[in-house]
Formats: C-alpha cells, sequence, structure tokens
C-alpha cells in the first residue's frame, strides 16, 4: 500500500510505539526517568511523533511578534478586505480586479465544473484564505526564521487538509460522478479505503501483485555471495566478454529496501551498469528487528560498507573500486570514505553519492521538525520496541507533500472510486524498512540536529573525520525537486571536498531523478566538471553557467567511470572459491524479504 495512504488509515489505526534507545541506557534509568519516558512516548503516540513544543515554540515567537507588529496587522486587515471583494466577485461571476496572470493555476481545481458557482466561490475561498496565513505567519518583524518556515508549513498543511476538493458534497467532480454512476465511485470508494485498511493491520492482500520482488522487480541476475548480521551482498552476473578491472559497490540507503537501483528490467541502474563492463555488487540491508536496537551508525559502517568493500576486493582481486552511495547509504559512504582517506586506505577509485548531504542545515522540510525536544520524543517513542517503525517513516516522509501524496490520492481512491495503474516504483515506495533504536538516535543527533559531520566533530575510531580527506575523485548528483535532499544542500560537497568534483543536476525528485534511465522522455540534466584547485562556485552562479541537456545522465555517468578506470579483463568468477565469500544463493537474495 502506498505510503500516504498508511499515513491517511493511521488516523482510524492506532500506531506502533517503538524506541531508539540503546538498552544499557533504558536500564540504567530510575523509576521516576522511565515514567517520564514512558508519558513521554504515550504523549508522542497521540501526537503521531511530533513534539507540542515545537509548534508551541513556533506559534509563541509568531504571536507575539505578531501582536507587536501594527503594520502586519494593517497589511493583514487590507488584505482581507481585498479578499472578501475577490470572493463576493467570484460570487457575481466576475474576475477579481486583482487576480493576477502570473499566479500558479491550482490543479485541485482544473477541471472547468470549478467554475462554476457555486464551486467557483468555495475554490476562490479556500485559494485566498490559503495565501491570507501564508502572508500572516510570514515576514513578521523579529520573527526567527525557522519558526517562519515551519509555521508557513503548517499552515499550508492544515490549509490543504480543509480544501474542498477534499469532501464529496464540495467536490464537482466527485458530484458528477456520484450522479452518472448512481453512487457505484463510492462504493468503490470504500471498498478500496477497506482493503488499504486491512493492508495496513498487516493483512497481505489476495492473489499475484501487479509487481514483485524476484518476479519483475530486482530481477537482473546475480549471487549473493557475503552475508552477515547487516548486510547480504549481491554480486551481478556479467553480461559483455570484458569488464573493468575496478567493480563497482553500491551502497543503498537502509530507509528502504535496495531495489530502487534495480527496479524493472527496463529502469535498472544496476542492469545498465552491467551492461556497460562494470561488475557490480550491491549492499542489500537487513530489515532490522527489537534484537537490533543498539546497532550503531558506526556498525552500519563497518558491516555494511567496509565488510562489502572487503568482501567484493577479495573476490575481484582488484586493488580499487568504485564505490556509489544512494540518499542515506550516500552519506554514510561519504564518512565511510572520509575515514579511509584519514587513515591513508587508497582502495577507492572514486566516490559517487546521489542524492546525498553531509551538511544539514539545509535539508528541507524535514529540517523544520528536528531540535532537541523531536529529537527526545522520537528516542522516547521508540523505547519499547527498540526501533522506528516503516509506518511512522512513510508518514513523516508523506507529509512533506501532504497535498500530492495524501489528499490527491485520497480523493481519487476513496471518492471518485478510481485505483491508479500500479508501477515498479510506486511498488518500492510501498516496502519501507525499520530503523534500529540507536542507529536513528545518532542519525538524527549527530547529523540533522548537531551538524556534526560538516562541522568536524563527527568521530570514527576515537578521531574526527573530514570530508577534505576523500582523495578519489567525486561524482554528485542532485535532483531539481528533491524534498528530502534538496540539490542546493547537496550541492555543498563543492565546499567541504579537496579533490575533483564532478556536479550533476537532474530533473526530477528523490527517487526519479535518479532513475532516470536513458531513454525515459521529458529528462534534462546539467553536468560541470570543478577541477581540486578551482575556485568556489556558489549553486546560484552554477545553475547560471550550465546549460540543461536532454536526456539520461547515466551515460555520462558511465562515461565518467570509464575515464577513471583501467583497459577491460575477463570477467571474475562469481564469488570466492571458498570461505566467507563463496557464492550462498541467487539474487536478490534474503534480506530483501523481510516484512
Amino acid at each position: 500500500m502506498p505510503n500516504q495512504v498508511k499515513l491517511l488509515t493511521s488516523q482510524i489505526i492506532t500506531p506502533e510505539v517503538t524506541s531508539a534507545q540503546p538498552a544499557a541506557a533504558a536500564s540504567a534509568e530510575t523509576p521516576s526517568e522511565a515514567l517520564d519516558r514512558l508519558a513521554h512516548a504515550g504523549l508522542a503516540q497521540a501526537t503521531a511523533g511530533l513534539s507540542p513544543s515545537v509548534l508551541a515554540e513556533a506559534w509563541t515567537d509568531w504571536a507575539v511578534h505578531l501582536g507587536t507588529s501594527p503594520g502586519k496587522q494593517m497589511q493583514l486587515r487590507e488584505q482581507a478586505m481585498r479578499d472578501g471583494q475577490a470572493i463576493l466577485a467570484a460570487w457575481l461571476g466576475q474576475r477579481p480586479k486583482d487576480a493576477d496572470s502570473d499566479d500558479i493555476p491550482d490543479r485541485r481545481y482544473a477541471s472547468a465544473a470549478w467554475q462554476i458557482y457555486p464551486f467557483n466561490v468555495l475554490s476562490a475561498a479556500h485559494e485566498r484564505s490559503w495565501r491570507w496565513w501564508q502572508n500572516a505567519v510570514t515576514d513578521v518583524h523579529g520573527m526567527t526564521p525557522e519558526h517562519e518556515n515551519l509555521m508557513a508549513f503548517v499552515a499550508g498543511m492544515i490549509s490543504d487538509s480543509t480544501a474542498p476538493s477534499n469532501f464529496a458534497l464540495t467536490n464537482p467532480d466527485v458530484i458528477a460522478a456520484t450522479r452518472a454512476e448512481n453512487g457505484q465511485n463510492l462504493m468503490r470508494g470504500a471498498r478500496n479505503l477497506a482493503e488499504d485498511i486491512m493492508h495496513r493491520t498487516g493483512k497481505a492482500p489476495e492473489g499475484p501483485q501487479p509487481f514483485e520482488v524476484g518476479r519483475n522487480l530486482a530481477t537482473t541476475p546475480g549471487k549473493v555471495v557475503f552475508r552477515n548480521d547487516l548486510i547480504e551482498l549481491i554480486q551481478y552476473t556479467p553480461t559483455t566478454a570484458q569488464v573493468r578491472p575496478e567493480p563497482i559497490l553500491i551502497v543503498p540507503a537502509w530507509i528502504m529496501k535496495y531495489y530502487i537501483l534495480d527496479l524493472s528490467a527496463q529502469n535498472s541502474l544496476v542492469r545498465f551498469l552491467v551492461a556497460q563492463g562494470f561488475t557490480v555488487f550491491m549492499v542489500s540491508w537487513k530489515n532490522p528487528d527489537a534484537n537490533d536496537r543498539d546497532l550503531s551508525m558506526d556498525d552500519y559502517r563497518e558491516l555494511g560498507v567496509m565488510a562489502a568493500l572487503d568482501a567484493a576486493l577479495a573476490i575481484t582481486q582488484a586493488p580499487k573500486l568504485h564505490a556509489v552511495g544512494y540518499c542515506l547509504g550516500g552519506t554514510l559512504l561519504s564518512i565511510a570514505a572520509a575515514a579511509m582517506g584519514r587513515d591513508g586506505d587508497a582502495r577507492l577509485a572514486s566516490v559517487t553519492l546521489l542524492a546525498a548531504q553531509v551538511d544539514f542545515t539545509e535539508a528541507g522540510p524535514l529540517r523544520l521538525f528536528i531540535n532537541e525536544s523531536e529529537v527526545t520524543l522520537i528516542e522516547d517513542l521508540m523505547a519499547e520496541k527498540g526501533y522506528l517503525s516503516s509506518d511512522q517513516m512513510a508518514g513523516a516522509f508523506a507529509l512533506l507533500r501532504a497535498r500530492d501524496l495524501i489528499w490527491g490520492p485520497a480523493i481519487s481512491n476513496y471518492l471518485l472510486g478510481e485505483r491508479g495503474d500500479a508501477f515498479d516504483l510506486m511498488a518500492w515506495n510501498a516496502d519501507a524498512t525499520r530503523m534500529p533504536a540507536r542507529m536513528h538516535s545518532e542519525y538524527l543527533r549527530k547529523l540533522f540536529l548537531n551538524n556534526d559531520l560538516a562541522e568536524g566533530r563527527y568521530h570514527v575510531g576515537g578521531k574526527a573525520i573530514a570530508m577534505a580527506d576523500i582523495r578519489a575523485p567525486i561524482f554528485v548528483v542532485g535532483t531539481e525537486d528533491d524534498h528530502v535532499a534538496p540539490w542546493r544542500s547537496v550541492y555543498k560537497m563543492h565546499l567541504f571536498a579537496d579533490t575533483d568534483v564532478t556536479f550533476v543536476l537532474t530533473s526530477g525528485g528523490h527517487n526519479a531523478g535518479i532513475v532516470s534511465e536513458p531513454g525515459h522522455h521529458d529528462r534534462h540534466f546539467r553536468i560541470a566538471e570543478t577541477a581540486a584547485t578551482a575556485s568556489y562556485k556558489d549553486s546560484d552562479d552554477w545553475l547560471a553557467d550550465n546549460a540543461a541537456s536532454d536526456g539520461s545522465w547515466w551515460e555520462d555517468f558511465a562515461g565518467w567511470l570509464n575515464k577513471r578506470s583501467c583497459k577491460p579483463v575477463p570477467p571474475p568468477r562469481m564469488g570466492a572459491h571458498s570461505g566467507v565469500n563463496k557464492a550462498i544463493c541467487d539474487a536478490p537474495g534474503t534480506y530483501v524479504m523481510q516484512q
């Protein structure tokens, strides 16, 4: 079930309570501390994991400064009068005098039915209300930018939840469908809702599914050649007579399953790279449970990145490899690469970071909610089970784009009774994973909250690391519409690297921009290399200086890797002859199947 449906149905079903504190810390608690943590966990359950103090602080900041800003109050009163006149004009079938032809049209009110009374009045009133509240909570003299951004986000989210398009009796498209189908659309919608609730409670859907791992997802042939308590390592079968001697090791994020990079046959980055003559290895993360609550960020580095790197080089007998990290896997790879550079480990031929951040000061909408209170509440929320549930992760990401990921699908599925055609990316998006308690707590505190990695306070092996210690050339990809890792945040690698950096800005979002195979329609990208000795150029100047090219960045990426690889050689064997790197089973392995 898509993540947005999980979030919507979670209003009906009580969410799980989970934890992010190590067991040792929990056992050392005093009775009063344990009672406080239990109370906070109950509060987190009631608020879906959002700390009330985060919103309270922002609201207080806004209310105090707005209350002492008579000029802003006068401006809002004037805008309210103009909005009232505009709504009256809509009521009378007239175009408002202050209508702006440059306004971006609201897709929710795109059909002709919304231009007919009384629906034109409802849509005009809602749009004016949305704009008024955005003006009310922004540009308030003396208000902190962080609180201003949070208030704007929350005001927009509340406004979107009250849109007339969300309700059957005020949506002319739903009314028309109900009349035309004698209510059958609502019957189908009720059935769709019941199915989604059943899925949300853990009952698997009956019959074959449009997309299934191993059948039409994650089907690139290969073998699992290494396994430990955290990862399975997949080596993919070569399809060319010769391969580059340096293998490629891909480290995906563990928030979701690895096969975002091996979706269907036509849009698999793995299959594409294999066809270009590379030996490709992929990390497949275990879906952690309560027994894994004490796994740390360093465990993920050691048992994940370093163990996979050792295995890949042992199997291929290559002195170096190309390392690729996606999203959180890219952040972890940058940590591992910096530690390797600091310690004189020169086994990386190149480092590629796909939609991955090392500086978290501009980490998009997620940054709005991260402060000490919120992180502590999440830790308390995870106190019982020892992990953050997949539903809670899905809900958090869906909230970032509630209009598109919650309300739009709800109207289509439950009011119009329409099920959109399933596609591979949607199936992957519904296959979320859990997050171990300790690791998630360290991730939030060290990276999001304190920004330790960018500011020289992140330690590996008891010593600080720095991105400047990465000596291998770096290939960085940002996506134009990324709400998880905004491209300007990803671009900041230029500030920290002391090596050649090639940066790509591609069309699409956090997922679709990376899954951008050759031949995909309406794709474009910009690419430029910055030498280690070149002067820094800020993101706006970089954007202005580099024109967009139509097509996929994958082909340029393959060319970039080829230039940094040695002459082709016969393919290595699949796994070692014996020992820990001997082939265990066929890809996609067993960890990816864990629910």
